[in-house]
Protein backbone atom coordinates (compact mmCIF):
# COMPACT_ATOMS: atom_id res chain seq x y z
CA UNK A 1 0.00 0.00 0.00
CA UNK A 2 1.15 3.42 -0.63
CA UNK A 3 1.86 6.06 1.73
CA UNK A 4 -0.93 8.48 0.00
CA UNK A 5 -3.83 6.05 0.37
CA UNK A 6 -2.45 4.54 3.74
CA UNK A 7 -2.36 8.06 5.34
CA UNK A 8 -5.64 8.87 3.28
CA UNK A 9 -7.91 5.73 5.26
CA UNK A 10 -6.27 6.69 8.25
CA UNK A 11 -7.11 10.31 8.20
CA UNK A 12 -10.80 9.13 6.53
CA UNK A 13 -11.30 6.16 9.22
CA UNK A 14 -10.57 9.17 11.92
CA UNK A 15 -12.83 11.63 10.79
CA UNK A 16 -15.51 9.00 10.34
CA UNK A 17 -15.21 8.33 13.94
CA UNK A 18 -14.49 10.97 15.53
CA UNK A 19 -16.31 13.79 13.30
CA UNK A 20 -19.06 14.59 16.37
CA UNK A 21 -15.98 14.67 18.59
CA UNK A 22 -14.16 16.72 16.45
CA UNK A 23 -17.26 19.17 16.44
CA UNK A 24 -18.05 19.73 20.24
CA UNK A 25 -13.87 20.40 20.69
CA UNK A 26 -14.28 23.18 17.97
CA UNK A 27 -17.41 25.04 19.21
CA UNK A 28 -15.86 25.00 22.65
CA UNK A 29 -13.42 26.94 21.45
CA UNK A 30 -15.22 29.18 19.35
CA UNK A 31 -18.38 29.57 21.10
CA UNK A 32 -17.99 33.31 21.55
CA UNK A 33 -19.06 34.69 18.27
CA UNK A 34 -21.70 33.42 15.47
CA UNK A 35 -19.78 34.20 12.26
CA UNK A 36 -17.70 31.33 13.08
CA UNK A 37 -18.89 27.59 12.24
CA UNK A 38 -17.54 24.87 13.91
CA UNK A 39 -18.37 22.47 10.66
CA UNK A 40 -16.43 25.11 8.58
CA UNK A 41 -13.64 24.75 10.24
CA UNK A 42 -13.83 20.98 10.25
CA UNK A 43 -14.04 20.96 6.93
CA UNK A 44 -11.56 23.64 5.81
CA UNK A 45 -9.22 21.67 7.81
CA UNK A 46 -9.71 18.09 6.08
CA UNK A 47 -9.80 19.29 3.19
CA UNK A 48 -6.08 20.36 3.67
CA UNK A 49 -5.03 17.23 5.04
CA UNK A 50 -6.77 15.17 2.66
CA UNK A 51 -5.06 17.06 -0.23
CA UNK A 52 -2.15 16.68 1.03
CA UNK A 53 -1.69 13.39 2.43
CA UNK A 54 0.36 12.30 -0.48
CA UNK A 55 3.22 14.84 1.22
CA UNK A 56 3.07 13.89 4.72
CA UNK A 57 5.14 11.18 6.32
CA UNK A 58 3.24 7.94 7.85
CA UNK A 59 1.00 9.84 10.05
CA UNK A 60 1.34 7.27 13.27
CA UNK A 61 -0.66 9.65 15.88
CA UNK A 62 -3.92 10.68 13.73
CA UNK A 63 -5.47 12.12 16.44
CA UNK A 64 -2.66 14.36 17.72
CA UNK A 65 -2.29 15.21 13.72
CA UNK A 66 -5.75 16.54 13.38
CA UNK A 67 -6.46 17.79 16.56
CA UNK A 68 -3.04 19.82 16.37
CA UNK A 69 -4.49 20.77 12.79
CA UNK A 70 -8.03 21.90 13.72
CA UNK A 71 -5.94 23.67 17.08
CA UNK A 72 -3.86 25.44 14.44
CA UNK A 73 -6.92 26.67 12.28
CA UNK A 74 -8.91 28.04 15.00
CA UNK A 75 -5.91 30.58 16.11
CA UNK A 76 -5.72 31.65 12.64
CA UNK A 77 -9.80 31.99 12.51
CA UNK A 78 -9.84 33.89 15.94
CA UNK A 79 -6.71 35.94 15.11
CA UNK A 80 -8.64 37.15 11.76
CA UNK A 81 -11.58 38.07 12.91
CA UNK A 82 -9.98 39.14 15.62
CA UNK A 83 -8.32 42.37 13.21
CA UNK A 84 -11.78 42.92 11.43
CA UNK A 85 -14.48 42.76 14.56
CA UNK A 86 -13.83 45.07 16.95
CA UNK A 87 -14.04 44.40 20.42
CA UNK A 88 -17.12 42.68 21.78
CA UNK A 89 -18.24 43.22 25.23
CA UNK A 90 -18.67 40.25 27.50
CA UNK A 91 -18.24 39.33 31.24
CA UNK A 92 -14.16 39.44 31.03
CA UNK A 93 -14.09 43.49 29.75
CA UNK A 94 -16.71 43.94 33.19
CA UNK A 95 -14.11 41.78 35.12
CA UNK A 96 -10.90 43.93 33.38
CA UNK A 97 -13.05 47.32 34.37
CA UNK A 98 -13.20 46.50 37.84
CA UNK A 99 -9.67 45.65 37.83
CA UNK A 100 -8.90 49.35 36.91
CA UNK A 101 -11.47 51.00 38.58
CA UNK A 102 -11.47 50.34 42.51
CA UNK A 103 -14.72 53.04 42.86
CA UNK A 104 -17.51 51.92 40.05
CA UNK A 105 -20.23 54.01 42.87
CA UNK A 106 -20.79 56.75 40.49
CA UNK A 107 -20.98 54.94 36.90
CA UNK A 108 -22.77 52.28 35.65
CA UNK A 109 -21.38 49.20 34.46
CA UNK A 110 -22.78 50.16 30.72
CA UNK A 111 -20.83 53.41 31.28
CA UNK A 112 -17.59 51.88 32.54
CA UNK A 113 -17.73 49.03 29.67
CA UNK A 114 -17.99 51.90 27.08
CA UNK A 115 -14.84 54.01 28.59
CA UNK A 116 -13.02 50.61 28.76
CA UNK A 117 -14.23 49.24 24.86
CA UNK A 118 -12.96 53.28 23.88
CA UNK A 119 -9.51 53.14 25.89
CA UNK A 120 -8.89 49.58 24.57
CA UNK A 121 -9.37 50.61 20.58
CA UNK A 122 -7.03 53.57 21.35
CA UNK A 123 -4.14 51.54 22.58
CA UNK A 124 -1.19 50.63 20.25
CA UNK A 125 -1.56 47.41 18.40
CA UNK A 126 1.51 46.01 20.17
CA UNK A 127 -0.47 46.62 23.92
CA UNK A 128 -4.43 46.08 22.05
CA UNK A 129 -3.11 42.36 20.82
CA UNK A 130 -2.07 41.65 24.13
CA UNK A 131 -4.73 42.06 26.28
CA UNK A 132 -7.36 40.83 23.95
CA UNK A 133 -5.43 37.41 23.73
CA UNK A 134 -4.64 37.29 27.53
CA UNK A 135 -7.74 38.93 28.87
CA UNK A 136 -10.08 38.18 26.81
CA UNK A 137 -9.34 34.98 24.69
CA UNK A 138 -7.70 33.19 27.37
CA UNK A 139 -4.65 32.82 25.54
CA UNK A 140 -1.16 31.62 28.51
CA UNK A 141 2.07 33.62 27.73
CA UNK A 142 3.28 30.59 27.02
CA UNK A 143 1.12 29.76 24.06
CA UNK A 144 1.54 33.44 22.64
CA UNK A 145 4.98 33.39 23.01
CA UNK A 146 5.39 29.97 20.69
CA UNK A 147 2.76 31.71 18.11
CA UNK A 148 4.37 34.99 17.97
CA UNK A 149 8.28 34.47 18.74
CA UNK A 150 8.36 37.28 20.75
CA UNK A 151 9.77 36.34 24.60
CA UNK A 152 7.46 35.53 27.54
CA UNK A 153 8.69 38.36 29.53
CA UNK A 154 8.45 41.19 26.56
CA UNK A 155 4.30 39.76 26.57
CA UNK A 156 4.21 40.05 29.87
CA UNK A 157 5.42 44.13 30.01
CA UNK A 158 3.68 44.88 27.38
CA UNK A 159 0.75 43.64 28.94
CA UNK A 160 1.68 45.84 31.93
CA UNK A 161 2.26 49.19 30.36
CA UNK A 162 -1.56 48.21 28.57
CA UNK A 163 -2.68 48.10 31.69
CA UNK A 164 -1.19 51.28 33.09
CA UNK A 165 -2.07 53.03 29.66
CA UNK A 166 -5.96 51.86 30.37
CA UNK A 167 -5.78 52.72 34.36
CA UNK A 168 -4.90 56.12 33.24
CA UNK A 169 -7.51 56.49 30.22
CA UNK A 170 -10.25 55.10 32.27
CA UNK A 171 -9.27 57.57 35.07
CA UNK A 172 -9.40 60.79 32.80
CA UNK A 173 -12.51 59.57 31.29
CA UNK A 174 -13.91 59.29 34.53
CA UNK A 175 -13.06 62.62 36.02
CA UNK A 176 -14.18 64.21 32.47
CA UNK A 177 -17.55 62.36 33.35
CA UNK A 178 -17.71 63.90 37.04
CA UNK A 179 -17.22 67.30 36.13
CA UNK A 180 -20.12 67.23 33.54
CA UNK A 181 -22.26 66.01 35.95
Amino acid sequence: MNLESENNKKLTDFFGREYESLRMYVKTKISDTANRDAEDIIQDVALKLFSGADRYAPINNVAGFVYRSIKNKIIDVMRTTKKTNSIEVDKDLLELVEVLQQSTDTHTSDQMIRVLKKSIEQLKPAYKDIIIAVDFEGYTYKEISRETGISIGTLMSRRHRAIGILYKKIEVEINKQKNIS
